[in-house]
């Protein structure tokens, strides 16, 4: 089987002949037709990730898929061959950058009916990104105030739709080239980043998502509300993070010592912060499907690579300037 695989942390993906996966019981063997390419594609290849998610190389990076079910595990009741079926595959089980994947049923959904098989790869880590943040971390309510960072991005452009839905007033940050982008899909108050200060012209909002980190992330917290909430999903991890990660004392010691900074300075402001590292729930899409399929959200491919160009599309991801997502297309 055809795939692409990263031999080493900073070496570039290679393509390279690789043994068929392993069906269990309860996975999906998914004939994969479309990969979104995401920013966490980039920072594994890197090696950024390599002591929280510590895989073994060669490693086939990817971490969304929509495709066709070939077949299904002996225990597999909730799909049949000839399904199309979209997933972010569990963190420990990517690979999507390949000819097939299998996936446990749990992370799968049935693609939304209304969209391209593209457009279904580019949407489960950066839509479950979105909901994760939004319903289940920030608890999203009508008439509330969301700062959501980044607006044109993978994330950004998804979490703007649906905190809108959610009822909320929505502010993002954009280049100059996309604050028209980022009106459209449903931003309240607009911010050129490069020429304007968000901090000066925000405040007393409910919750912010930060995909930037550092100084951004740290100036995000004096636009909060006292008990208002900053969700990173780019760092640094938290607490609770290598908790559930199961980490070992010594790792989450060093893993708690990252956030020490922006948690001492949120609580000295009176607010919190918590470090998202998005999961894998078949669930999850399934409402998302809906969303999709009743117009509430729609899906932003700004470019759609051949399978072909896999290593070429990763490399242009890392020097950024794409709306919503890239996507690789093996129809």
């Amino acid at each position: 089987m055809r795939a692409f695989v990263i031999n080493k942390y900073k070496g570039p993906l290679q393509e390279s002949d690789v043994p068929e996966p392993t069906v269990g019981e309860r996975d999906v063997l998914v004939q994969v037709q479309a990969a979104g390419l995401n920013v966490l594609d980039a920072k594994i290849r890197a090696g950024e990730f390599k002591q929280v998610l510590p895989y073994k190389l060669p490693l086939i990076p990817g971490n969304d898929v929509a495709g066709t079910v070939i077949r299904v595990g002996s225990k597999v009741r909730a799909f049949n061959p000839g399904d199309e079926v979209y997933a972010r595959p569990h963190q420990d089980r990517i690979g999507t950058f390949a000819e097939r994947i299998a996936v446990d049923e749990a992370d799968l959904a049935l693609k939304p009916a209304s969209i391209t098989m593209e457009e279904a790869g580019s949407l489960p880590l950066v839509a479950l990104t979105a909901w994760q943040a939004l319903v289940e971390l920030g608890n999203v309510q009508p008439g509330q105030k969301v700062l959501i960072h980044a607006g044109a991005g993978g994330v950004g452009s998804i979490a703007i739709q649906l905190a809108k839905h959610l009822g909320a007033t929505v502010a993002t940050t954009a280049s100059a080239g996309n604050l028209d982008f980022v009106r459209e899909l449903g931003a309240d108050i607009v911010i050129d980043y490069r020429s304007q200060d968000f901090e000066q012209l925000l405040s007393g909002y409910d919750l912010v998502l930060d995909s930037l980190g550092g100084q951004n992330l740290q100036k995000s917290l004096r636009v909060l509300k006292p008990g208002g909430k900053a969700i990173g999903i780019s760092g640094p991890p938290d607490p609770a993070f290598a908790r559930e990660a199961g980490m070992n004392p010594l790792l989450r010691l060093a893993v708690a010592g990252l956030s020490a900074g922006v948690r001492r300075q949120a609580k000295k402001l009176g607010v919190s912060y918590e470090f998202l590292f998005m999961r894998a729930s078949g669930d999850q899409l399934r409402h998302i499907t809906a969303l999709i399929d009743n117009g509430s959200l729609r899906p932003v491919v700004g470019r759609v690579f051949p399978f072909d160009q896999t290593a070429e599309a990763l490399q242009g991801l890392e020097m950024g300037g794409i709306r919503g997502k890239a996507v690789i297309s093996n129809p």
